[in-house]
């Protein structure tokens, strides 16, 4: 079995081809064949990824049951109000469905690099960083639900899934993880 961390850059779709010649997994590096991502980030999210050909692992990680917490930061629009803060923990409801409960605090903002190309500010509407953390993974969930209290997303990447973290990592990186982590 192979098992890989890897920080996914902005503009990176999260499989290994496009018909549209786009940049994929397999320009990152030299993937064993049957290894694939467990999860997804978009292709304008940012952040970890894992990567593996576990079946049983990528069963456990992507079941909301298992309770398995995907953390992200998050970059809004807006400062959102202590109100809106509670609604969202408690969960919101996005496409006809009520999320699962999720964590949600302000946070300062973190030390990634500078992502290419920039974020766009505007110096008339304040932003924040949050720190999301979900047990469920619907597509797009996080963008939907600070769009929904308010404050739409500028930056989106995902910091940790479960006890993995993408702690050092740099943009693009990969790292090879022994199966004991996950077991």
């Amino acid at each position: 079995m192979h098992y890989y961390k890897i920080y996914k850059p902005y503009g990176v779709l999260s499989q290994f081809s496009d018909k549209d010649g786009r940049r994929t997994l397999a320009d990152l590096n030299n993937f064993p064949k049957d290894v694939y991502p467990i999860g997804r980030l978009d292709m304008d999210s940012e952040g970890l990824l894992i990567l593996s050909d576990d079946k049983k692992l990528n069963d456990r990680m992507l079941n909301p049951s298992s309770k398995e917490e995907k953390e992200y930061y998050v970059q809004v629009e807006n400062i959102p109000a202590p109100q809106k803060l509670i609604e969202f923990s408690q969960g919101i409801i996005i496409e006809g469905k009520r999320t699962l409960p999720a964590k949600i605090k302000i946070i300062e903002p973190p030390k990634f690099e500078p992502r290419i190309p920039p974020i766009r500010e505007r110096k008339s509407i304040p932003d924040c960083w949050l720190s999301v953390t979900l047990i469920e993974g619907r597509n797009r969930q996080v963008r939907k639900m600070t769009a929904a209290i308010g404050c739409p997303t500028l930056r989106l990447v995902r910091i940790r899934i479960g006890n993995i973290l993408l702690a050092d990592m740099n943009p693009g990186e990969v790292k090879e993880l022994k199966r004991e982590i996950f077991y």
